[in-house]
């Protein structure tokens, strides 16, 4: 019961949001502030589903400063968590075929977010080049889940070397955003515990070149990887705290 009710209420919420947003990006198609107020309105439905969301920004999200912030992508729930702490003047970077999902993949688009075809690899690079176009000209930052695919419990997937190439040619800082294990989510529970989303201390790239993203891949996956280990402990104790 409690399943359907909630997968109604989640219908209707995401329709208002189809809404809201086409109504948003009409009145200012394309602006740098679409994605964080839309990504808020979905960041405010956790609630419904039972889950608690920790929120915890770094300082440099209420800045002007680009930077590329990297997130763990786990499953669907991301859409209700990391997007809570979507900061203004950013946009993320998707998969082309995103804008055919029916009407996520419209909101998608129209709210200004950066489409790459990833199977073209001339296509891609050109994106990218774009890309921190607009990170140097437009003062953007961008969203990237650099492991590609979702994780599913598998931990941290192997992270992609495009958004460190980006990084890098466009000399941001790179602010790592980790997601606590959401596996336990179940809609047909009530109480689906605690979420922490929190966002790391930026990892500079100035003075950094193409020769330095391997390494830079590297260090920024063993630095998530170590925390999301500790944050998913801190997670579960704090379910088992609100359990006793």
């Amino acid at each position: 019961m409690l399943l359907i009710a909630r997968s109604i209420i989640l219908v209707v919420l995401l329709f208002l949001a189809f809404i809201f947003s086409v109504v948003i990006c009409l009145v200012r198609p394309m602006h740098r502030d679409n994605v964080h107020l839309v990504a808020r309105f979905f960041g405010s439905v956790a609630p419904v589903l039972g889950i608690k969301v920790i929120r915890r920004a770094h300082p440099v999200s209420a800045t002007s400063q680009p930077c590329i912030y990297l997130a763990n992508h786990q499953n669907n729930f991301d859409l209700f968590t990391h997007t809570s702490v979507v900061p203004k003047g950013t946009v993320s970077l998707g998969k082309k075929s995103l804008v055919w999902v029916p009407l996520f993949g419209q909101i998608y688009w129209l709210s200004g977010n950066i489409l790459i075809d990833r199977n073209n690899r001339h296509s891609a690079f050109d994106t990218m080049a774009k890309t921190v176009d607009k990170m140097k000209n437009k003062l953007l930052s961008v969203w990237i889940f650099p492991e590609g695919t979702r994780s599913r419990g598998r931990g941290l997937l192997p992270f992609k070397v495009g958004a460190f190439h980006t990084a890098v040619a466009a000399q941001a800082p790179i602010v790592p955003v980790l997601a606590s294990c959401q596996n336990h989510i179940n809609l047909n529970r009530w109480n689906n515990g605690v979420v922490i989303v929190e966002m790391q201390e930026p990892i500079a790239t100035a003075g950094l070149d193409k020769n330095d993203v391997k390494a830079l891949n590297a260090k920024v996956h063993q630095v998530m990887s170590a925390r999301l280990v500790d944050l998913n402990k801190e997670a579960e104790a704090l379910m088992q705290q609100a359990k006793a």
